[in-house]
């Protein structure tokens, strides 16, 4: 099947946003925790995969990287198919409908304030419950890994922080793209996975993920506070966050192809 055209995958992120701009506050809160924890279920099998060969990974640094890059395109995988609420995958979907007059400026940051919330509170349950309180990371290299990565993440500069945001979701939006352009289940995951292995493997800085990362470091005792986490780390992020998917993907490709390009 022929996937759909640049002009067509906007108005179809158009379409999609009038949808959620419809939900009501308790399917948005529930669809938005539920893609917290998928993209928690990414983050937990891309430490395990990326941190799991560290004799391996101390002389190829590469490999960590690429490892845990190839596993966590699950999380949106999952948010996609299964159906969920993606704060940051919503900073782009919203704006052409928004551009184009048929949602307004309430109707978007109402969604994003909603399932921002909702995700922080999916990305928490997952790491305290499902990882840290199961013990699954317990033995192995994986707690230490896990206070590793939050102490690295809050210990970047603030700009930093932003711009690897940008980055990150201006990828992860694309796989969006991607992903709706498909017309089959083979095409959709190979359209959501190659743009969000290549943010993981680069080490953009995506603040969904990271209301899992930092918690589940915290909790294995990483030298992190909540100012830390949420200053240094999540703000900027999230900043960056909705300059790449709403700016870069979002209003860019709507500003390219108006409605009638798609006819």
């Amino acid at each position: 099947m022929k996937p759909l055209s640049p002009a067509e995958i906007v108005d179809a992120a158009s379409d999609a946003a009038v949808g959620k701009s419809s939900l009501s506050v308790t399917k948005t809160m529930l669809l938005a925790f539920a893609a917290g924890v998928y993209i928690a279920m990414g983050g937990a099998l891309s430490i395990v995969a990326g941190y799991g060969f560290p004799a391996l990974s101390a002389d190829n640094p590469a490999v960590q990287r690429l490892l845990s890059g190839a596993v966590f395109p699950l999380g949106l995988i999952l948010v996609v198919f299964a159906g969920a609420e993606l704060f940051t995958g919503n900073n782009a979907v919203m704006i052409p409908a928004l551009m184009d007059g048929r949602i307004g400026v309430r109707h978007v940051l109402k969604n994003w304030g909603l399932v921002y919330a909702g995700n922080f509170a999916g990305a928490l349950f997952f790491a305290s419950v499902m990882v840290y309180a199961s013990g699954i990371f317990d033995a192995g290299p994986w707690a230490e890994a896990s206070r590793g990565i939050a102490e690295t993440k809050t210990s970047l500069p603030w700009m930093t922080v932003f711009l690897r945001g940008v980055g990150a979701n201006w990828l992860v939006c694309l796989a969006v793209w991607l992903g709706m352009s498909a017309k089959n289940a083979s095409g959709r995951i190979i359209g959501l996975w190659f743009p969000v292995m290549g943010f993981v493997a680069l080490g953009y800085e995506h603040s969904i993920a990271n209301m899992f990362f930092i918690p589940l470091g915290m909790l294995y005792g990483a030298d992190v506070g909540c100012a830390d986490f949420l200053l240094e780390n999540l703000v900027p992020a999230t900043l960056g966050n909705i300059v790449g998917g709403a700016l870069m993907v979002g209003c860019f490709y709507r500003s390219i192809y108006d409605k009638k390009d798609s006819r």
